[in-house]
């Protein structure tokens, strides 16, 4: 298919993989760097064999084999194409330094590199190389965002018309606008039934909003029917966010006709009409029909629209981009690059402080889920041990920082980069007192300027994050470095093993033993070792931070050693240091963002072909200096956003 264009598919299979591998673990850098042409020989498949003959087979073989996975039978390409998600993990285990373990012979680093880029060239080979195909026509129900978002858009109300809608939980790539988890059961109709109800009541109790909505009365030579259905032919394609047919507009002023019947009161069977329109599956789903063809065909430029709108607003589309619809306009990719700079757009006013826009939702809806810092406020509540002070306003403060920050990023096309270390965040008062900053702030956050004396910069020096990564009553260096690893790297360890003991929360009273301490003699088992290996000087390395992420040199009478060592063998010592590491593995932590990113847009989970687009993209915002814009932009000019899938057979 001509759409499959060359510039998602096609490139040379070795950058592919120097990429996607990251080619090197932390401590392999400066080997890459330093390494010859006469280094970079081809990796064969009977060198990948002799591989895992040599360093995987003593651990992995047989019905006692490892985690359950026997490699006693790798003998071809043939079984990593078989088994893609598998040797996905083999991969990242190989590329992170964590197989084989470091007790075991270990390869060298230029060998394990060449490993885990033969990997993922097989896989880009087998996955790739014929084209990127678009997911199905989406079929979702509003999220409850979504829907409270959509209600105050379409009828000007400033309510939260969702509040009593039950939690959604997530799925695809771990948020909650995923396809596969927004079915309606009957307690959400009659929740959305009530929801309805009370959202039209307050809007007609206002004077403006009422003459908005209802657009036409009765009068002599104009039946309650005549009006109505002008009523409704002004509604419903808002509502339904596209044109409606003549048949729709009969539905539901039949629907006003058999209520004005009962008494005759044409406020009431108008509001009933509204209310039906609010509750049909046309306003409360993200419908797109199905494709004609066998082939891969655009969406629709309202189906366009709602993509949009939903992904970048996380609400119905507005005028703007309905009239582009209208006007056939929104499959030209100017036009498109247009409206997303425009989507994006906010102000800071002269105060410094950054005026509320339509993309806020976007970065809430996000961020708050990407990050896990929703949880602030609701399942992590410090301990008042630790946190005599906490209050609404700092706890308001940590849960906006890193959504300003990040709707910063996105307004003024910063680079994504800052992610990982900036020189500037967003406090209010109380959350400025908290971190020791200085300057004159209000209860809104406002953008500062930070030092290196301030100890910040990034999601790491973020309150919110460091405190969704540890326990209410103490820090956590297990639980911060594998929030490190799963959500800014995508490489999450694999789950305890059962019958793990407790740690340890005492030393001696008349000796007192530090947190890492314990954690060495926890981690004492092998079982748990290889793992821990992994995670804890992730984690040891932001000990300086308390729970609250307020600054510290010692804990439990105990200085702090925030030095660790990683399975590759590169040392650092304290949250700059780690920052620094982290900088280094950069392609590693986009490619994951990137990931993230397409999955929240398309509102499903990922394939193992969505792999090949999320490789693209990553690619491009190499080359554009990590782009904020450009992370959003090319996402909505991809193939599997502007497209759906052929009808089949």
């Amino acid at each position: 298919m001509a759409l499959q264009i060359a510039h998602y598919v096609r490139a040379p299979l070795a950058v592919f993989a120097l990429a996607l591998s990251g080619m090197t673990t932390l401590g392999d850098e400066a080997a890459a760097e330093n390494s010859d042409t006469k280094d970079s020989v081809e990796f064969t498949e009977r060198n990948a064999i002799e591989f895992v003959h040599t360093y995987c087979i003593d651990c992995h073989m047989g019905e006692d084999a490892e985690s359950g996975l026997d490699l006693e039978g790798f003998d071809s390409s043939e079984k990593v194409t078989s088994a893609i998600e598998a040797w996905n993990r083999i991969a990242t285990r190989v590329h992170e330094g964590q197989m084989p373990p470091q007790e075991y012979d270990t390869p060298e680093p230029e060998t394990r590199a060449a490993f885990v880029a033969w990997i993922r060239s097989t896989i880009y080979q087998a996955v790739c190389d014929d084209g990127v195909s678009p997911g199905g026509p989406m079929l979702r129900r509003l999220n409850r965002t979504e829907y409270a978002n959509t209600v105050r858009d379409l009828l000007g109300i400033p309510i939260n018309a969702g509040h009593a809608l039950p939690d959604d939980g997530a799925g695809g790539e771990g948020f909650d606008n995923a396809a596969e988890t927004l079915f309606i059961s009957p307690i959400y109709a009659e929740k959305y039934l009530d929801a309805a109800r009370s959202a039209i009541g307050h809007a007609l109790k206002d004077p403006d909003d009422r003459k908005r909505i209802i657009t036409s009365m009765p009068r002599e030579k104009r039946s309650p029917e005549q009006a109505a259905r002008e009523v409704l032919a002004g509604f419903l394609p808002k509502a339904f966010r596209r044109p409606v047919s003549d048949e729709e507009i009969d539905e539901y002023a039949e629907v006003f006709n058999q209520v004005f019947q009962e008494d005759e009161s044409y406020s009431s069977a108008i509001e009933f009409a509204l209310v039906a329109a609010m509750v049909s599956p046309k306003f409360l789903f993200l419908y797109e029909q199905p494709a004609e063809s066998n082939e891969p065909t655009p969406v629709s430029h309202y189906e366009m629209a709602s993509r949009l709108s939903y992904f970048l607003w996380a609400s119905m589309p507005d005028t703007e981009l309905l009239r582009l619809a209208a006007e056939e306009k929104l499959h030209d990719e100017v036009v498109l690059t247009q409206q997303v700079a425009r989507m994006l757009r906010s102000d800071v006013d002269r105060r410094g402080l950054r005026r509320g826009a339509k993309v806020r939702e976007f970065a809430t809806s996000f961020v708050e889920q990407w990050l896990g810092t929703r949880a602030l406020g609701r399942e992590f509540k410090p301990d008042k041990s630790v946190a005599e002070r906490y209050d609404s306003e700092l706890e308001g403060g940590m849960k906006y920082e890193p959504i300003f920050f990040f709707e910063d990023l996105l307004a003024d096309n910063r680079s994504l980069l800052n992610l990982i270390d900036s020189d500037f965040t967003y406090v209010n008062r109380t959350l400025a007192r908290h971190y020791k900053v200085k300057g004159e702030f209000r209860e809104q956050p406002k953008k500062v300027e930070l030092s290196e004396k301030d100890r910040r910069g990034g999601l790491l020096g973020m309150s919110a994050v460091l405190a969704v990564s540890s326990f209410p009553h103490r820090t956590s260096p297990v639980l911060r470095g594998k929030w490190v690893l799963e959500t800014l790297l995508g490489t999450p360890p694999p789950p305890a093993p059962p019958n793990v003991p407790e740690l340890e929360e005492h030393g001696d009273a008349a000796n007192p033993t530090s947190l890492r301490e314990r954690l060495e003699l926890h981690r004492s088992d092998p079982v748990c070792a290889s793992c821990h290996q992994a995670m804890d000087p992730l984690g040891f390395g932001l000990e300086n931070y308390d729970v609250l992420g307020r600054w510290r040199t010692e804990a439990d009478g105990v200085a702090i050693d925030a030095s660790g060592q990683l399975p590759s063998g590169e040392t650092f010592d304290g949250p700059e240091e780690l920052k620094g590491l982290l900088m280094e593995r950069k392609e590693q932590f986009i490619r994951n963002l990137t990931s993230k990113m397409l999955g929240y847009a398309l509102a499903r989970g990922l394939t193992n072909e969505d792999a090949c687009v999320v490789e693209s993209i990553s690619r491009t915002l190499a080359e554009d200096d990590y782009k904020a814009q450009t992370l959003i932009l090319e996402i909505v000019k991809s193939i599997p956003f502007r497209y759906k899938q052929g009808s089949k057979d």
